[in-house]
């Protein structure tokens, strides 16, 4: 049996080197600190602790209530938040569990389509079809790669929608979450903000600040562009948060995840001491990697206003074969990226379309000057048509001098203290 457990290792280590070498760009993953692995190696990840802070239904919770209040604590200090809940284990559980608080069966929401950038957890086969909500999606721009306001604000006058749900899967700009209220104001509809791609950004004071524009809930992923544990967290006005919080425990977390909560906790520390200088980098290096990638011949989204303003770059890849072959022959060549549906899309398996990320890449010590390097190696592969292989070994050469955590207190390497 021992050859059965030995298969697993090696594939665990064998998932090490790759990412040791290659170089990381999907938008929805990032790397941790030593400190927060270490927690997540820890007694914490065995344990149960059902209930609140001071309120358990187990013993030999003290030491975990210290930690989770202190990761509320220091979650409201960083994000400005009246309320906040650490519970939730994943962003779509964090989703379900605010669209059960604050809506009923047959209630209307408004959301993006997934084409248009929208996360699969706010469309209707997802977590509005659980909930059998009414979804109308919002009106969008794709010029713009944005929600059409004025549209929009007619929309949720005429719909009157119970719930308005901004975030996306495809997130390069700042959703008009300000622009909405007046509009929910008048329908008596609540705003919640999904900013799973880009708290960090938020964190950072470097994207928008959903909280004070207008939204009554911030739902989030904590391992995107925050760069800490999976698992999600909930930002809320005090006015829901009793709904908020029987919607999570007992309603959709049973116990949750506690060397998580402890991780989260260091993070927020970090994010606190280096998340505006971390954020600004981000920003810098998606708009550098997108400037590069458009002077080198990809057909960047965008262009007229600074192709970004997150950490993703969108490109469209029609005419070299679409993303789902430009994805796999950069993944040949040590580029790990993913391919991205756009507006004019009807198949998700055939996009037109690749999503770049750089919060990994930026969080790794790459700048503005590895960004041209970056683009150069991307447009070898699906511009020039170079032996991938070839290209491997340059992607493995640039990557041996950024593999040390950045933007943290003990600034190791990200991939030697690794247990397996």
């Amino acid at each position: 049996m021992q050859d059965k457990i030995e298969e697993i290792m090696e594939a665990a280590r064998a998932h090490k080197d790759l990412y040791e070498h290659a170089l990381p760009m999907i938008a929805s993953e990032n790397i941790t600190s030593g400190a927060v692995r270490k927690l997540l190696a820890s007694d914490l990840s065995h344990r149960y602790a059902e209930g609140d802070v001071g309120d358990r239904f187990y013993q030999g919770c003290k030491y975990i209530d210290v930690i989770e209040g202190k990761a509320i604590e220091y979650a409201k200090e960083l994000f400005n938040a009246e309320h906040v809940n650490v519970k939730p284990i994943s962003g779509v559980n964090a989703n379900i569990a605010t669209l059960f608080a604050l809506t009923s069966p047959g209630d209307i929401i408004m959301a993006l389509s997934v084409p248009e950038g929208g996360h699969i957890s706010h469309a209707k086969y997802s977590v509005p079809g659980i909930r059998n909500l009414k979804l109308h999606e919002f009106p969008f721009d794709p010029k713009e790669m944005n929600i059409n306001v004025d549209a929009m604000v007619r929309e949720i006058k005429e719909k009157k929608p119970k719930l308005i749900l901004f975030g996306a899967s495809l997130f390069l700009f700042p959703h008009p979450v300000q622009e909405a209220r007046a509009a929910a104001d008048e329908v008596g509809a609540k705003i919640v903000y999904d900013g799973a791609h880009v708290l960090g950004l938020i964190a950072g004071k470097r994207f928008q600040d959903p909280l004070r524009e207008g939204a009554d809930v911030v739902t989030s992923s904590t391992h995107k562009t925050f760069p800490g544990p999976q698992g999600a967290i909930i930002l809320c006005k005090r006015a829901v948060k009793d709904e908020i919080d029987e919607a999570v425990f007992p309603g959709t977390v049973s116990n949750h995840h506690l060397h998580h909560v402890a991780g989260l906790a260091v993070t927020l520390v970090e994010m606190m001491q280096f998340g505006e200088e971390y954020a600004a980098q981000i920003q810098s290096n998606a708009k550098a990697l997108a400037q590069y990638l458009y002077e080198d011949g990809f057909e960047v989204l965008c262009e007229h206003k600074g192709f970004t303003e997150s950490h993703q770059v969108a490109v469209d890849v029609r005419s070299f074969g679409g993303g789902d072959r430009v994805a796999k022959k950069l993944e040949n060549a040590y580029i790990i990226i993913n391919k991205n549906m756009f507006s004019y899309d009807k198949s998700p398996e055939k996009p037109s379309g690749i999503r770049l990320g750089v919060q990994e890449l930026t969080r790794l010590g790459m700048k503005d000057s590895e960004m041209r390097e970056v683009a150069s190696l991307i447009k070898r592969v699906v511009i020039r048509g170079e032996d991938e292989k070839r290209v491997k070994e340059e992607v493995i050469a640039l990557k041996k001098d950024f593999c040390n955590v950045r933007y943290c207190f003990d600034d190791g390497n990200a991939y030697k203290n690794l247990v397996v």
